[in-house]
């Protein structure tokens, strides 16, 4: 089955270069949306973009990107002035240095991709740069533009493939010391870490993805489907229901008109 790649461009190490495609390795297709609908009308809403000046709705080949420069001045861009100043890391993955794969904290690691060869033909020197990083326990670092933002990415040969990590930005990650080293490290006895390794022995196991189900989408699909089963049980009682009844519910107040009627004939 042919699988549709996020990105495409080429793998580049001093003269090997190879064409790629990218992938991301998590996916978020399985997770339940919700649209925002009309709660009268049971009809999808959708969002528009209006004039803060004038209220009016703007079409969509009137919108564009701006920058403002000072307080209610703005610098118009056009789509092709925006790409002329697209850097080369936007379609070239290229290695710039390599770092022990130890030396890097888990910390740093932000959304991972898988990298593959994108042709027949630049398979082998893709296989080449995969073994040299992997028989010398390296990975590269290189630079990417993902969503318009260029990015420091991690590359790690693995199996077949290689993996693509986006790295953290230097001034997103906290100083963990300035957080522990606060942390009283006091004395615990050797009676009550045998004590608790024993516990910690007693609840290992091999790692399995149920582990990090969630539970939340589970509940909510029971949810919707027994919801659905409802509204098609609904239908059907409506659909076999005696033509000018709009349901099966017995109204009170026509019950007691009925009998009320019928003791005044019985009267009479």
């Amino acid at each position: 089955m042919a699988r549709q790649a996020f990105w495409k461009g080429y793998l580049k190490l001093s003269l090997v270069t190879c064409p790629v495609a990218m992938t991301p390795v998590v996916s978020s297709s399985e997770q339940i949306r919700f649209h925002t609908i009309n709660r009268k009308s049971g009809r999808r809403v959708r969002s528009q973009y209006f004039d803060a000046e004038t209220g009016k709705a703007v079409a969509e080949d009137d919108e564009a990107k701006g920058y403002e420069v000072e307080e209610g001045k703005l610098i118009v861009f056009t789509d092709k002035e925006l790409e002329a100043v697209a850097l080369e890391s936007t379609r070239t993955i290229d290695i710039e240095t390599f770092v022990p794969v130890e030396s890097i904290d888990w910390i740093w690691y932000d959304r991972p991709y898988l990298l593959v060869p994108d042709d027949k033909v630049g398979a082998e020197a893709f296989a080449v740069i995969r073994e040299a990083m992997k028989s010398t326990s390296m990975a590269g670092i290189a630079r990417l533009v993902i969503a318009n933002r260029e990015r420091a990415v991690l590359l790690r040969s693995r199996d077949k493939g290689i993996f693509v990590w986006t790295l953290r930005y230097g001034d997103e990650v906290r100083d963990a010391a300035d957080y522990f080293g606060e942390i009283d490290s006091g004395k615990i006895g050797e009676k009550t870490l045998k004590s608790m390794r024993r516990a910690i022995a007693k609840e290992t196991a091999a790692w399995n993805p149920k582990f990090s189900r969630d539970q939340l989408q589970d509940r909510l699909s029971k949810l919707i489907k027994k919801r659905a089963a409802d509204a098609k049980k609904s239908a059907k009682a409506h659909k076999t229901s005696k033509p000018g009844t709009a349901s099966n519910v017995i109204s009170i107040t026509d019950a007691l008109r009925a009998s009320l009627a019928k003791e005044k004939q019985k009267a009479r």
